[in-house]
């Protein structure tokens, strides 16, 4: 890791949604020079705007030092993907529409390096089935963040089957730049690790509901006040050892089979989406939302993603190892 220096490395980031976004920030807020590419010409319209509001919250709560002014200098802002060209590292942030992931991958690749990595910001689509659209598969990996990419700690770098795993390790060590606590994938499965653990409480979650169990409400409570208790501390793993790993092995035997096992959408939320509803953008999603309520969601979701931070840096995933060492420097 010594050896890596984010100001070294220009980023290209291609997509600037709200995840295209915050991980421009991340990078900007590593050292990065960055280069994001708009496909659709009205995201520069807002691109702008969302990066400044992410700096200063940024500068506001201690992750950055220098003002907004300073990260621009090193932000150019375009629809032109010939400007990726000196990227040594390009991210992906479309639509999950292969077609259209295709497409982009065309225009990276003929402007940058072969050495160049080329990743995708898919939340789901197997790696070794996006990089058979390109020319050059094994500088290609998954970079699945989470919103808001600048102050979570989630990563996840994901191998395809022609991935060379070098690349992977180098991807690795070099997001810890960017403040994350990564997971590598080394084996590709569609939704890799959190999304294949999230989709199946949200399947639970509206069979519960459509099955009057419970009302979204008591559903969202019980999420937040169990798991949403221990989440940050713990893994499922680390949670059944802490809580003792036997208990959950008897509860295994006679719930597993009565756990939901559908595969089409649910029905819960498939009237919502046929219905328009989009969540708090429109008002319309599980619950209704004035626009002052969608407003001050968005900004309560911003002030707890940096407290959730500074409680996740408080308790890494090897707090007890540091404990247990600091311990033995004592007895020393």
């Amino acid at each position: 890791m010594e050896n890596i220096k984010p100001n070294e490395i220009t980023a290209g980031v291609v997509g600037l949604g709200l995840m295209g976004c915050s991980i421009t920030t991340c990078l900007l807020m590593a050292g990065h020079k960055v280069i994001a590419v708009a496909p659709i010409a009205v995201d520069l319209l807002h691109a702008e705007r969302r990066i400044r509001e992410h700096l200063v919250n940024a500068l506001n709560h201690g992750l950055i030092t220098e003002m907004p002014e300073h990260y621009f200098q090193q932000l150019v802002l375009t629809e032109d993907y010939a400007l990726l060209e000196p990227c040594g590292l390009v991210i992906e942030c479309t639509i999950e529409d292969i077609a259209i992931k295709k497409s982009v991958y065309e225009k990276i690749e003929a402007v940058v390096s072969t050495n160049a990595i080329v990743t995708s910001n898919t939340s789901a689509i197997p790696i070794s089935m996006l990089q058979q659209e390109t020319k050059h598969p094994e500088r290609f990996f998954g970079l699945h963040w989470a919103e808001p990419s600048h102050t979570t700690r989630f990563l996840e770098i994901i191998c395809g089957a022609k991935s060379e795993i070098s690349k992977g390790e180098f991807l690795y060590a070099l997001s810890h730049f960017w403040g994350k606590e990564p997971t590598l994938v080394r084996k590709d499965i569609r939704g890799f690790i959190t999304n294949r653990l999230m989709y199946s409480m949200y399947r639970e979650a509206c069979y519960l509901v459509e099955n009057g169990y419970a009302t979204v409400e008591d559903v969202d409570r019980a999420c937040r006040n169990n798991g949403g208790y221990w989440m940050t501390l713990v893994g499922v793993f680390g949670w059944m050892d802490l809580t003792g790993v036997a208990a959950y092995h008897t509860v295994m035997k006679d719930l597993l089979p009565t756990l939901n096992n559908q595969v089409t959408i649910p029905k819960l939320i498939d009237d919502i989406v046929k219905d328009g509803g989009r969540g708090i953008s429109n008002g319309k999603g599980f619950y209704q939302y004035t626009p002052e309520e969608a407003k001050l969601w968005e900004e309560t979701f911003t002030e707890y993603s940096y407290d959730i931070r500074q409680l996740a840096l408080k308790y890494p995933a090897d707090v007890v190892k540091k404990k247990l060492a600091a311990l033995q420097e004592t007895k020393e």
